[in-house]
């Protein structure tokens, strides 16, 4: 994709990133640390902790959380596809990309590595950490958690050169607009249907405007959990469970295929077909991630049931087990 966008900025914020590259460097434990943080704002982490709760513990809480981040990564790409503000190593030599969006792709390919405001891993962030406080109002350490983690991965991306401060604090903004947007809205419109309906109302434009990967992986993944949701309630209608290694384990499978998923479905699409970023590889990137997340929701639980019998058939052996020395 050529690059285009626009190049805007306050003077302080290119001369605080070349500070803190320049102090911090681009080695060492300071950078690994400080560049690392950017993860608790990345997918990998933020599956795992949506996988443990919606597979493993608590289903409903899950789909709070996760429906609050999908709408926040729907939101923020329409966002940075209008405003269209290209991040600040593109724009300054000054400027190191030390942690980029795509590491498969080139660093100056914004539709790959996105536009720079608002910052996605900010909003990100404030949404499912903000999301698990709000649900959990009484437990202390979520909100503090919920407080300091966005605060770490926004000073990251800053480090890192991927984005200006004032990407960040609009980011954090975006994030507290969703938190307390989408929750009310499900509250005072009953019908789901129509609640998805608005939902969608407020996404589809981008699908006409947006030249970024980012969108139609959210539109797609959107799209994927609308269709899920119903068809888990009514044809799987699996349980949850207390059992700490039974949510480890569940998430491990979820998240494997996941990305197990993400590769397969590419292999059937020539490479430079699905880097085009063309309208027909558009549409192949929102049908594939629409599979993937449908599967991981609506189909892979049905391995619970399966699963939970050789569990009950073990839980009931191990007793058994146990008493014979006694009997002996």
């Amino acid at each position: 994709m050529e690059l285009t966008g626009a190049s805007f900025f306050f003077d302080w914020e290119v001369q605080l990133m070349e500070w803190l590259q320049e102090h911090i460097g681009s080695s060492g434990f300071g950078f690994w640390l400080l560049s690392n943080l950017s993860a608790f704002g990345e997918q990998l982490l933020l599956v795992v902790i949506m996988g443990f709760l919606y597979w493993g513990l608590n289903k409903k809480f899950g789909k709070y959380v996760g429906l609050n981040v999908l709408m926040v990564n729907v939101w923020n790409p329409m966002i940075k596809n209008i405003v269209l503000r290209l991040r600040p190593y593109m724009v300054s030599d000054s400027i190191k990309p030390l942690r980029l969006v795509d590491e498969n792709a080139d660093a100056m390919d914004v539709a790959a590595q996105g536009y720079s405001f608002p910052s996605g891993h900010s909003s990100n962030a404030v949404t499912v950490y903000g999301s698990l406080a709000v649900h959990e109002k009484k437990r202390k350490i979520l909100w503090i958690l919920a407080v300091v983690l966005p605060l770490l991965v926004g000073f990251s991306r800053v480090f890192v050169g991927v984005h200006y401060p004032t990407d960040v604090l609009c980011g954090w903004l975006l994030g507290v607009i969703v938190v307390l947007l989408v929750p009310w809205l499900r509250k005072v419109i009953k019908n789901r249907w129509l609640f998805y309906g608005v939902l969608l109302l407020t996404s589809i434009p981008g699908f006409f405007y947006c030249k970024t990967n980012d969108f139609f992986s959210s539109f797609g993944m959107l799209l994927g959990f609308i269709l899920a949701e119903p068809f888990e309630e009514r044809f799987v209608k699996f349980e949850n469970t207390s059992n700490i290694l039974r949510c480890i384990l569940r998430t491990i499978g979820g998240g494997l295929l996941y990305f197990g998923l993400n590769i397969l479905l590419k292999l059937p699409f020539p490479k430079d077909l699905l880097d085009s970023a063309t309208f027909v590889s558009y549409l192949i990137r929102t049908l594939r991630y629409a599979i993937v997340i449908f599967a991981v929701i609506g189909v892979y639980p049905m391995v619970f049931k399966l699963t939970g019998k050789l569990w009950k058939k073990k839980e009931t052996i191990e007793p058994e087990q146990a008493e014979e020395p006694e009997q002996a």
